[in-house]
This record gives structure tokens, C-alpha cells and sequence, in this order.
């Protein structure tokens, strides 16, 4: 019972032996550490500095360069991928009332200034105040049904992932002036994705 077990037979075939190992010898501990042992700090400090910078100027070239040309290996992560690009599309493509608003309200301030200094009557500035809030107020009630209508689309194109943030993203691209929009419109007016 607690004894050795007799040895089973031999089967009267055999089998290929199977390898054993990884092929190659276990490397002694010393060279293994050797290998590992990296300094913790450079040994010439203004050397490495000047690599890091020389490798984060290539990198911020290459951002740039694909905010112009819309490459999306090098875009930044909230503006990469094929729902974003869709989103970035459908806002080009369309005329809407954000872009206008920050001319407009440049414009409205300078006559606030104006109508400090000079005499202007009270009435210009006040429609001029209440004109910039109620064209505010329009263009973010469209910028949010835009933004809505376009997650839709994104949704049944892309699936659920097109959800995240998508409506912010579409209401944030509208507010910004077409000319200085990043990254840069790939479509003319018009030219809605499909």
C-alpha cells in the first residue's frame, strides 16, 4: 500500500520524444543581469536632453503636419479614429450659425466700447446685447441637435463605440471659425459623408 510502485511495461512501440527545453542553453545569472543593468541616469546628461528633445520636436512635426493633411496615425487620441473623422466631416460639410457667432460677438463688443465713449444711443448697444445672447442661444440649441443627429448616424455606421463624447465633439467644431478648425476640413461645403 505505501510501497514503491512497480515500473509499468514498456508499450511495445516507441514514440518520438518530444523536445524538451527551449534549444538553447540557460544563460549564466551574471550575464542575464548584465544585460539587464541599464543606468538609471545617462552618463552624459545634455547628450540624452538633446535626444528627448530632438525625438518630441519629430513627434509635435508629425502632430502638425497631420492636423493640416488630417493623417490619422499621427493625430492626438481625441481627434483619431473613423467615427471622429465622420463627425469632423458632417460639421465641414455644413454651413451653421456657431461660426458666425464669434465674429458677431467681437463685432458687438467693439460697439459696447463705442457706445461707452461716444454718443451712441442706449438703444444700439442694448439690441446689440441682446442680439449676441439670442444668437448665442440659436446656435447652441442647432450645435446640439446637430450633434445629436450626427451621433445617430455614427451610431448606425459604426456601432455603439461612436457614442462616447460624439455630441460635444460635433457642438465644440461647430462654435470654431471654418479657416482655424483643427484638424483642418477635409471636405468642401457640400460633400456630407456617407
Amino acid at each position: 500500500m505505501f510501497g514503491r510502485k512497480k515500473e509499468a511495461a514498456q508499450p511495445a512501440e516507441a514514440e518520438e520524444p518530444t523536445p524538451v527545453g527551449k534549444g538553447r542553453p540557460t544563460p549564466k545569472r551574471k550575464d542575464a543581469e548584465a544585460r539587464n543593468k541599464r543606468p538609471l541616469v545617462p552618463t552624459d546628461r545634455a547628450a540624452a536632453r538633446r535626444a528627448q528633445r530632438q525625438k518630441m520636436a519629430e513627434a509635435r512635426a508629425k502632430m502638425d503636419e497631420a492636423m493640416v493633411t488630417g493623417n490619422d496615425q499621427y493625430l492626438p487620441a481625441q481627434h483619431r479614429g473613423r467615427t471622429r473623422r465622420f463627425l469632423r466631416d458632417y460639421v465641414d460639410a455644413r454651413w451653421s450659425l456657431g461660426e458666425v457667432f464669434m465674429p458677431m460677438a467681437l463685432v458687438i463688443v467693439v460697439i459696447m466700447l463705442f457706445a461707452a465713449f461716444l454718443p451712441i444711443p442706449a438703444q444700439v448697444a442694448t439690441g446689440a446685447f441682446f442680439s449676441l445672447y439670442i444668437v448665442m442661444f440659436i446656435a447652441l440649441i442647432d450645435a446640439i441637435i446637430l450633434g445629436y443627429r450626427v451621433r445617430r448616424k455614427a451610431i448606425e455606421k459604426f456601432g455603439e463605440g461612436a457614442r462616447k463624447g460624439s455630441v460635444m465633439y460635433v457642438a465644440m467644431r461647430v462654435f470654431q471659425i471654418r479657416r482655424t478648425r483643427l484638424p483642418k476640413p477635409q471636405v468642401q461645403r457640400g460633400e456630407f459623408p456617407t
